[in-house]
């Protein structure tokens, strides 16, 4: 049976490793098999040439009604090569911003070409700019599109894949909107204005002026459209696929593996969809960037998810579809949308929702189930790296804001861990008078805890109040690109990626790579020091086998954080360090023995045997 003085700890390190073993699964073992998974799937979406662009298939039968297969429209379309090749083989509009650069295919209107200028593929600054958007014929097409499906029955030709446009000028910029035309020469006018700000966001209106003798009925609708399952890093934690908030009916995330999996909404295609929504998005996210499609904000739409089955792989989409709007004969009707197609700043999106009216647009964000917590902490993280410069600097700050905010509660936490060694001796006294009866062993414990008004399990606070904070910085460095690349000092250059330096090559002095179970640099190391010298405080428990796992426990976890993000890393560190300076403040201040230098001495010097047995616990306790 374990001893009552220890189980305090032992639960606080069971639950510690519990949530690690928990991290390791999801996260260190996907990051192993990264970079032989990501060339798995470049050299599988290369091979894949399905294509979904509208205006070629069914129409809806009516307001907020599903427009066939891969609704609004689907057409096959044969790949070109490379992506080069696909971008020169239609004419081009110019998209020139602060924040992305790009083009807008003539054929079809479709925003197919879009790249981030800020954000670079490494921490080189000279390696390629991110691309985000790219057009059908090349690999990996992404894209977005615009304009109407006509009611079912309704002989009326629509723009659609193979429209080419007019255009009134050859660059869009934020000062300078484009405006595009197409005449169906059967009495039909079509205009579409895009314009866009200084960041991501598209701003598109759509007019149909009706010049022919009768009335027609049109259904706005808008999409993102990618070919081909993209790589996805398979954290638990991360939601990389379709995203949306559709009005009441709210947030709704789906995975590809997710969506491959619902119910057939025609033949091969599956999905989801969700009628009669005010508000919101729909889109489709990576880690860092998103491309979104907003409808008006006023308006009913149906919302829709759907995976498409072709030759060569699948396509996904994400879609709204409007109400119909009636065009009578001499009049212009006009529908307004928006697309986001760039990285998911914080301060950008939650702008948008604010300033856009955007219904929670800043859950294009995945902040998890405890965004309560873990978004505040980002903004107090964020506020004070405006202010200083570095997100490292920002972390340990943070953690002194943190350990003073709980610094009662693990005060008396403390408190109540140095009064359980000062009453060591009697704890033993009471376990040997009662070696045989284990029940009047527990009751005169209790009664000795209740006497001295100590808590038993107080010791196990500071870990789980340090758990949602580990937690909540973890998803802070891991989803928020304002992390990503972000440096510390020194070998840290990413504060979201784990140390580079390994001790098993001699931090870079010997050319050998060591397999990814044994990386282990230089912070990771810290925190084991740092973990091991707090740990080396207390006095040695009398059980061996607790006394083994105490010993071991410290190199365990310098293992199990070698594939940690080096910010977490760098938190854990300078939280055992307060933690050992507080502990060792307590502890004095409450006439209790610091152990830290006997221990070390034990461990390094020959032990005397004890006559009659094993040294009596209590002994250390004295001053």
């Amino acid at each position: 049976m374990m001893k009552e003085d220890n189980r305090n700890l032992l639960l606080a390190i069971v639950l510690s490793v519990i949530i690690l073993l928990g991290w390791q699964f999801f996260y260190a073992k996907p990051q192993m098999d990264k970079q032989q998974e990501a060339a798995r799937q470049t050299q599988q979406a290369q091979s894949q040439q399905a294509a979904a662009t509208p205006g070629s298939t069914p129409a809806p039968a009516g307001p907020g009604q599903p427009a066939g297969s891969a609704a609004p429209g689907a057409a096959a379309t044969q790949s070109i090569g490379t992506r080069e090749q696909a971008l020169a083989a239609s004419p081009r509009i110019k998209i020139d911003t602060p924040k992305i650069a790009g083009s807008i295919s003539l054929t079809g209107a479709r925003i197919d070409d879009v790249s981030l200028k800020a954000y670079h593929e490494t921490v080189d600054p000279k390696s390629p700019i991110i691309v985000l958007l790219s057009p059908v014929g090349g690999p990996d097409a992404y894209y977005s599109d615009f304009g109407w499906v006509a009611a079912p029955g309704t002989a009326v030709t629509l723009p659609n894949a193979t429209t080419v446009w007019t255009a009134d000028n050859q660059v869009l910029t934020p000062a300078k909107p484009v405006t595009l035309s197409w005449n169906n020469g059967q009495g039909l006018t079509f205009k579409r204005v895009i314009s866009v700000d200084d960041n991501a966001m598209f701003t598109i209106r759509d007019e149909v002026e009706n010049k022919g003798g009768a009335a027609v009925t049109l259904f706005p609708y808008g999409q993102i459209v990618r070919q081909g399952k993209p790589h996805t890093l398979g954290y638990y934690v991360l939601h990389e696929g379709l995203v949306g908030y559709l009005g009441e009916q709210g947030l709704q995330e789906y995975t590809y593996d997710k969506l491959d999996k619902e119910p057939l909404l025609s033949p091969g295609t599956t999905g989801k969809t969700w009628k009669d929504a005010v508000g919101g998005f729909v889109g489709i996210t990576d880690k860092y960037w998103a491309a979104a499609v907003v409808p008006d904000q006023q308006r009913k739409y149906e919302g829709r998810y759907s995976s498409v089955q072709t030759g060569t792989g699948r396509t996904y989409q994400a879609d709204f579809l409007g109400e119909g709007i009636a065009v009578a004969p001499g009049a212009t009707a006009s529908s307004n949308a928006r697309l986001f197609a760039g990285a998911k700043e914080v301060a950008a999106i939650n702008g948008y929702e604010e300033s856009q009216q955007i219904k929670r647009f800043d859950l294009l964000i995945d902040w998890g189930w405890f965004y309560f917590f873990t978004k505040p902490l980002f903004f107090v993280l964020d506020w004070i790296y405006k202010h200083i410069g570095n997100f490292g600097v920002a972390i340990l700050i943070v953690t002194v804001l943190l350990k003073g905010l709980f610094f009662p509660l693990a005060n008396k936490s403390y408190a109540s861990m140095a009064k359980m060694k000062a009453l060591q001796p009697e704890m033993t006294a009471i376990r040997e008078r009662y070696a045989d009866d284990k029940m009047k062993q527990q009751q005169a414990l209790m009664e000795l805890y209740k006497t001295q008004k100590i808590n038993p399990v107080a010791g196990c606070w500071p870990v789980l109040l340090q758990i949602p904070v580990f937690f909540a910085l973890y998803k802070i460095l891991f989803i928020t690109i304002e992390m990503r690349h972000a440096p510390f000092f020194g070998w840290i250059h990413d504060l979201a990626a784990p140390d580079p330096t390994n001790l098993f090559n001699l931090f870079g002095l010997i050319p050998f790579t060591p397999p990814a179970m044994l990386h282990l640099g230089a912070w990771p190391l810290i925190m084991g020091v740092t973990m091991f010298i707090q740990m080396k405080m207390n006095p040695e428990p009398p059980d061996p086998v607790q006394k083994m796992m105490f010993t071991w426990m410290p190199v365990f976890f310098t293992f199990l954080l070698g594939s940690f993000p080096a910010g977490l890393v760098i938190y854990w560190s300078w939280n055992n360090l307060l933690s050992v300076t507080q502990q060792g403040y307590i502890m004095k201040k409450n006439g209790v023995k610091i152990e830290l230098f006997d221990n070390l001495k034990g461990m390094f010097g020959k032990k005397p045997a004890a006559a009659g047995g094993a040294p009596n616990p209590a002994n250390s306790n004295k001053k």
